[in-house]
């Protein structure tokens, strides 16, 4: 059985790699536009499955293909990706607003072709982060290391970026961008 992660992101890869050791990487080139309506939760578990469904129908084998998506809340606001310096420095401003806390959502998505059978799984997973203080200084450096910049909510907790994080409630994975404890209860019966 081929499994195929429909990510280019090297932590997913790295994440998978924990306990599947060996799957390919076909990145998606699924349409990842927001729709309106959608509580971040659907938004996450649509796209992680358009992306494994992009992948999934361009093979004709038999395969596991593994979608995901991850988002940053706070007060129902989707925090993505900045589109600049000053941008990445206000999300970060934003994220400590308040108690200092947000949720990261990822969705997963798996799609597995056996023989004559076909399945799909859709889910996600909630992780609560709480940051502790940042000074100005300290998010101006952070965001000058142009590491904010391909991550949603301008950070990622596995980077240097992680010592500013209080404490998590929920499964570190999927803040990094794959929630593996349920990933691995749908695919376990296929790589053991």
């Amino acid at each position: 059985m081929r499994i195929i992660l429909a990510s280019g992101s090297p932590r997913r890869k790295e994440l998978l790699s924990m306990f599947v050791p060996k799957f390919e990487v076909m990145v998606s080139k699924a349409d990842e536009t927001l729709l309106d309506g959608l509580t971040p939760e659907e938004q996450v578990t649509r796209l992680a499955y358009l992306k494994a469904k992009d992948v999934y129908d361009s093979l004709d084998w038999d395969r596991i293909v593994i979608g995901s998506d991850t988002m940053v809340v706070k007060n129902n606001k989707i925090f993505g990706k900045p589109k600049s310096k000053e941008e990445a420095k206000q999300m970060i401003k934003e994220l400590l607003e308040g108690d200092k806390a947000h949720y990261v959502v990822t969705g997963l998505s798996v799609l597995i072709k056996d023989g004559e059978i076909e399945k799909e799984f859709k889910t996600y997973d909630k992780a609560k982060v709480y940051f502790g203080d940042i000074s100005d200084d300290e998010i101006d450096k952070w965001v000058n290391s142009g590491k904010a910049m391909n991550k949603a909510g301008s950070y990622a907790i596995q980077d240097e970026f992680g010592v500013f994080i209080d404490k998590i409630e929920g499964n570190y994975s999927t803040i990094v961008g794959l929630p593996t404890h349920k990933l691995y209860e749908i695919i376990k019966n296929y790589i053991n």
